[in-house]
């Protein structure tokens, strides 16, 4: 059984946006088109309340895109991106949401980020989505969406420790590529054994 996680195709992360990747809208059609091939379709949501810890706006004196540290770990601070029931956070209107079993919505606790699907960056705290796909049977996922570098790397490799057969199909992502990020997140995946197509 096998499952398209769908990785926060969302206004913000689409051109025009707070958070804007570049060609994030490029990918919508092909995306569309790999859902009916799959037993289960799953898109995930950035979903953040306004003031989230990882928005430089709540740190004075912080640019986006600077690291800092958290309880949790190093994280990037964005710009204020996804914010919950915001046009941005909305899905991408090309998108066929029509086509999913299960949203899952992530980033929502305001003092830690989610990058993954599976896990908030504590990379201990459930989503509930591992539960989801066992209960269905589901033991081969692909990875499509936004962004290579960070939602998708982070879901991907998540997915693989957890012990599913995972691919990305790099040409249905979009990455922002921010200080070699994009190079280190294929690394990463790569090691994980996720198979990059």
């Amino acid at each position: 059984m096998q499952a398209l996680i769908v990785i926060d195709v969302q206004n913000d992360f689409c051109p025009g946006g707070a958070l804007a990747v570049a060609g994030g809208d490029e990918i919508v059609p092909g995306i569309n088109a790999l859902m009916a091939q799959m037993d289960a379709v799953v898109l995930t949501q950035d979903w953040h309340p306004a003031g989230h810890s990882s928005f430089a706006s709540s740190h004075p004196g912080r640019d986006p895109m600077t690291l800092i540290d958290m309880p949790y770990g190093p994280q990037v601070l964005w710009p204020d991106h996804c914010i919950q029931g915001s046009p941005g956070a909305d899905f991408h209107e090309g998108l066929n949401t029509d086509a999913a079993n299960m949203i899952v919505r992530k980033g929502y606790n305001p003092a830690i980020d989610s990058y993954s699907g599976f896990f908030e960056n504590d990379h201990s705290t459930p989503t509930g989505l591992h539960g989801y796909l066992q209960t269905r049977g589901i033991t081969h996922l692909t990875c499509v969406g936004i962004a290579t570098d960070f939602c998708v790397n982070y879901t991907a490799v998540d997915a693989a420790k957890l012990g599913y057969t995972v691919e990305v199909r790099q040409e249905l992502c979009r990455g922002i590529d921010f200080d070699g990020s994009l190079a280190a997140a294929k690394d990463a995946m790569d090691a994980a054994g996720v198979r990059l197509i």
